[in-house]
């Protein structure tokens, strides 16, 4: 019997994001508390401006999470000649479509999309949050590239039930994702959290500190397969 089976655990994505990672807790025996605290916003500039690019005057597209993917799929149906995936399971929303990725680094974050870069000359069309930091743009730029930032999306929080918090709190861990959702946990919970805390990677680790929670585990696999198997990996430790 898996150290999962049985196990209430919280899945904090947004709703229309929060099967994939639900999926794969049910496939380990878990039951996923799926409890969406964020909702993924449409910025209408930010959308006008990336359907208005043409991605064959770019050399390089670098999406930096699943929802920049899928704002790109929904503005284009082509792809500038190579492509960047900050982590696996951004590159997966790519693929789904039958697209290729290049280059997904080992170190699945920005500043590890950095460092596996190529210098060069082109240009590089970055997708991503309202709120995305500047590493992506400043990095690559410090390579040489001309570097074309959109912001097509946001992420904004979103208010649990009461059935919803019951559950959360009662549950046995649960999973963060993204700093945004553990910003949005801090606004409905305050500093209040299962046992268990486990996030998908240092970036998300740092929000969830600063939201005055305690992380568990860090996924060694920045990605939501890794994030399952670093909660399963720390409960058969702790058994």
């Amino acid at each position: 019997m898996g150290s999962l089976v049985g196990r209430r655990v919280v899945v904090t994505r947004a709703t229309e994001q929060a099967d994939a990672l639900a999926e794969l807790l049910r496939e380990r025996g878990a039951v996923p508390v799926v409890v969406p605290l964020i909702e993924i916003v449409p910025e209408p500039d930010g959308v006008a401006a990336l359907a208005a690019l043409d991605p064959t005057t770019f050399d390089w597209l670098v999406v930096a999470s699943p929802n920049a993917a899928v704002a790109y799929l929904q503005a284009h149906d082509c792809l500038p000649a190579a492509v960047a995936a900050v982590g696996s399971t951004t590159a997966a929303t790519l693929s789904a479509r039958g697209w290729s990725v290049d280059l997904v680094p080992t170190r699945q974050q920005a500043e590890g999309l950095v460092d596996e870069f190529p210098t060069g000359r082109g240009r590089v069309l970055v997708v991503q949050a309202q709120a995305g930091e500047a590493t992506l743009a400043d990095g690559l730029a410090a390579k040489g590239w001309a570097v074309t930032v959109v912001r097509p999306y946001r992420s904004a929080p979103a208010t649990p039930s009461a059935a919803q918090a019951e559950q959360a709190l009662a549950a046995d861990a649960v999973l963060f994702a993204s700093g945004s959702a553990a910003r949005a946990w801090s606004t409905a919970f305050g500093a209040v959290a299962p046992q268990v805390v486990v996030v998908i990677g240092p970036q998300t680790a740092a929000a969830v500190t600063a939201a005055g929670l305690k992380v568990t585990a860090i996924a060694a696999d920045h990605s939501l397969p890794g994030l399952v198997r670093a909660l399963e990996q720390h409960l058969a430790t702790a058994q």
